[in-house]
């Protein structure tokens, strides 16, 4: 039996607001186990990025329960690299947060940095990078604290068309590469079928989950490589009509 690192049980959070009363989420349920990567898909405003700040503890449920396992990583749709800081310095703001400036972190952070890519930009700034490198950045900064669960919202949204399929490539060999778990919030079904190995279609808000399914590409995970299968377009089909049911 696989380890659940993440639960999400009969969950409805209630937003007040001076006009009253907003219900996010209603009787959600649904998990995220150790080792899957699973996508969060619905109606825009249905309460996914909501789902998120339950997820991160940055919220309280107003009934029901989310429960976690280990630390949490939590990626936003823009990098927010610090333009006056080098990226080195950038990727250990999380352990200067922790107070975990040990030389055993730093070298983890280093050494991902370099596994990965960045090696060469380590002095550079912010400003001096592409897009998806500010990205790739900011997944690392994400890990460099060795995380047990990622929680990614939007993470590509604000890049074009090309460096988005380019960056999503990356991040899927880096989470993958890592044995990380993520969660990762969407509005592009086909960025989920490419990325998840599970997707959970939520309701119109308030959210409830109205469908999960299990992807299989025959093991294939690159994402690219995926958008040529077959099965590809069958997946989108039916992703859609659910979420315009």
């Amino acid at each position: 039996m696989k380890e659940k690192m993440l639960s999400f049980h009969d969950v409805k959070h209630i937003y007040h607001t001076v006009r009253g009363e907003v219900t996010a989420t209603e009787n959600l349920t649904f998990t995220v186990e150790k080792g899957e990567f699973v996508a969060l898909i619905g109606p825009s405003g249905c309460g996914k990025s909501t789902l998120l700040s339950l997820a991160a503890g940055l919220l309280t449920p107003s009934e029901g329960e989310v429960s976690r396992r280990g630390s949490i990583g939590y990626m936003l749709q823009r990098d927010e690299l610090f333009p006056w800081r080098t990226i080195e310095k950038n990727i250990r703001l999380p352990l200067e947060v922790q107070h975990r400036l040990d030389s055993e972190s730093l070298e983890r952070a280093r050494t991902l940095a370099e596994k990965y890519g960045l090696g060469e930009f380590l002095q550079s700034y912010p400003s001096q990078l592409s897009g998806g490198m500010r990205q790739r950045a900011a997944l690392i900064r994400t890990l460099a604290f060795d995380p047990d669960v990622l929680l990614l919202d939007e993470p590509f949204s604000a890049l074009d068309y090309q460096t988005r399929l380019l960056v999503t490539q990356d991040v899927a060999k880096i989470i993958r590469s890592e044995g990380k778990t993520a969660l990762l919030v969407t509005h592009d079904i086909s960025e989920a079928i490419s990325l998840a190995s599970r997707v959970v279609v939520l309701t119109k808000r308030p959210a409830r989950v109205a469908a999960e399914h299990e992807l299989c590409f025959d093991g294939e995970n690159d994402p690219l490589r995926r958008r040529e299968n077959k099965q590809f377009s069958e997946w989108f089909e039916l992703l859609w009509k659910e979420l315009n049911a």
